[in-house]
């Protein structure tokens, strides 16, 4: 049985679609952009190297809890005889978190899946059954994934403030580099991302009957609320900031560059 815009329910009309404006423009940025990300990522989780240059370490790899380079474990190495790279223990939770989101579900599913590629678009495939059966349905438990990703996102303002340290060799003091403003920059689009996501607005607000009994989570709820109006900008962002702050580290450890200090 047809399904989607030509469906039995809806009107009978053969195009596939009426629309004339560019409505394929978006998926198909949205296909190249997450897929471009998505090689990176995978080339650099599994490549186990040039991730720290101190006092940088990768978010890609932190915390760093397997067989780690010498400084880059700030809270040891219980998995020093996982086999693979490092990355491959800690990513599945911000992955999970990534994947799971409401937002990126939209994403994806009109990108990749083309379920559907827009709206008063048909979909090409035969029948949808939501995300109640295997795999979609692990997609429900997004709201223990954000627990996850607010822990991963405290490791990494640690990383943030170790960012100011000196380099070895130097005295003891404060210093910032460029590299310490790509993780500046960093953090707080992850922080931006993680706390305007709709699991955190059900967290701090949901299930209450009485706002005016709650004056503190409501104050929290209506915050949470009017950041989550950009979650999708803050999604974005955050993706590729984690990927330059990545990049930066990797091109200081490989000798590409040199970390531009300012004092």
């Amino acid at each position: 049985m047809s399904t989607g815009v030509t469906g039995p329910t809806r009107a009978s009309i053969p195009e596939k679609t009426l629309r004339t404006d560019r409505w394929w423009l978006y998926p198909l940025t949205t296909f190249v952009v997450f897929t471009a990300f998505v090689i990176y990522a995978t080339w650099r989780a599994f490549s186990g190297t040039h991730y720290f240059v101190e006092p940088y370490l990768s978010p890609f790899y932190s915390p760093c809890l397997g067989d780690c380079v010498e400084g880059s474990s700030d809270f040891g190495q219980p998995f020093g005889w996982f086999p693979l790279s490092s990355a491959l223990i800690i990513l599945i939770f911000p992955l999970g978190f990534r994947m799971s989101c409401y937002y990126y579900r939209k994403a994806y599913y009109r990108s990749f899946w083309l379920s559907p590629p827009a709206c008063g678009v048909a979909e090409p495939h035969g029948g949808y059954s939501g995300e109640s059966r295997f795999p979609l349905i692990l997609n429900n438990i997004h709201r223990y994934f954000w627990y996850a990703a607010v822990v991963v996102a405290l490791i990494l303002t640690y990383d943030t403030v170790l960012a100011f340290g000196p380099m070895q060799g130097e005295s003891d003091g404060i210093h910032m580099g460029l590299g310490t403003l790509i993780f500046l920059v960093n953090i707080a689009f992850i922080w931006l991302y993680t706390l305007s996501c709709h699991s955190c607005r059900h967290v701090v607000g949901g299930r209450l009957r009485h706002f005016s009994k709650h004056p503190v989570r409501y104050r929290l709820w209506t915050w949470v609320s009017r950041m989550n109006g950009d979650h999708s900008k803050y999604a974005w962002l955050s993706l590729f900031s984690v990927a330059i702050a990545d990049l930066y580290v990797y091109l200081l450890s490989t000798g590409a560059i040199e970390d531009l200090r300012f004092f």
